[in-house]
């Protein structure tokens, strides 16, 4: 194995990427080395790729970047016994400390020491990739590279879908972005009756349409009350799952859930939002908030769904080989596409 490797970095504080010759990480006694083979284009790396507010107080100039991968192990650690050298992988991007409550209790995704890779540690973007042993996830063969690369934003989509009980309960999903999309597939899957998923972005819609069995909603032509109607809804919606982070997209799912209604939030509004906080008490809604996956729960649930007939491989719009990076984020950019996969073999 040669001692360099290609890798995507922010090498300058300003919009793009550049990809440079970087050194094959060194791993320690807990780590794995991964030789990557897909990764996917995530919102995250869009923000980090134009370099906005949150990212230029966030990401440190000159890191690697990306967090969606899967790839093989091609060394391991002296201290890992229960990964072999060839088994092909995922993994959780979310390092967590060790010292926290939350942690030591076995809830590994509240941990507050959290870092990710490709945001605060050396990412994915590259052709080898560093990762704790812990962080780990073997793929099945059932699971190919192409939909092992765009695990971690369906491990959003079900962490988010799975927070409340969806069998036979009508629900909304506001925002048909990828990881809305794969929320509406996800509960589709687990047994919900309707499933309504709403935007303003006509091609999202469309998306959404041909990847599960679902109501697309353009909510700048459409009223989605009288949508309810056609569906012979009686009193709204059971559940609702906001992915948007757009503030008219909250009030509107608060109105239309029933009484008792229980909302998970995964969309983060851009800034200090107004919420209509009686409404939703004289409502008594439920309103859970979703940070990334429960670490190793929403791995193995989707594990097993995708192994048991869950299919988003329609999600993914495009495909490119990795020196055709800045193509992807463009299409990325465009807001007209689903998941982007980029191929580093």
């Amino acid at each position: 194995m040669r001692n360099d490797m290609k890798a995507l970095a922010k090498a300058k504080p300003e919009v793009g990427l550049w990809m440079e010759h970087r050194p094959v990480p060194k791993i320690g006694p807990d780590d794995v080395l991964i030789r990557i083979r897909k990764t996917g284009i995530c919102g995250t790396d869009i923000h980090i790729w134009n370099w906005d507010d949150w990212a230029a107080k966030t990401v440190p100039v000159g890191l690697v970047t990306g967090h969606e991968f899967a790839g093989e192990i091609v060394e391991t650690g002296r201290n890992v016994e229960w990964l072999t050298i060839g088994q092909r992988c995922s993994g959780e991007g979310h390092l967590i400390g060790k010292q926290s409550r939350q942690s030591r209790a076995g809830k590994f995704h509240l941990d507050p020491a959290t870092r990710g890779i490709g945001v605060n540690e050396q990412g994915a973007f590259a052709e080898y990739l560093k990762l704790p042993a812990f962080n780990v996830v073997p793929l099945p063969d059932e699971i190919d590279d192409e939909i092992g690369a765009i695990l971690d934003p369906l491990g959003n989509a079900v962490h988010t879908a799975l927070s409340f009980d969806l069998v036979g309960e009508d629900v909304l999903i506001t925002g048909a972005g990828p990881i809305g999309i794969m929320a509406a597939a996800v509960a589709r899957h687990v047994g919900a009756r309707h499933v309504v998923i709403t935007d303003v972005n006509q091609d999202r819609l469309d998306l959404a349409a041909q990847v599960t069995d679902v109501v697309p909603v353009n909510v700048a032509k459409q009223d989605l009350r009288e949508v309810e109607g056609a569906l012979r809804m009686k009193e709204g919606f059971d559940v609702g799952m906001e992915m948007s982070g757009n503030q008219a997209a909250l009030d509107q799912m608060v109105e239309n859930l029933v009484m008792g209604g229980r909302i998970a939030m995964l969309g983060i509004p851009p800034g200090k939002s107004p919420v209509d906080w009686s409404r939703i008490v004289f409502k008594a809604i439920t309103i859970k908030g979703v940070y990334g996956r429960e670490i190793f729960e929403t791995w193995y649930k989707m594990i097993a769904m995708l192994e048991n007939g869950l299919d988003i491989r329609r999600v993914i719009t495009h495909r490119f080989p990795v020196d055709r990076f800045a193509e992807g984020f463009e299409v990325m950019r465009s807001g007209r596409s689903g998941k982007v996969v980029l191929d580093w073999t």
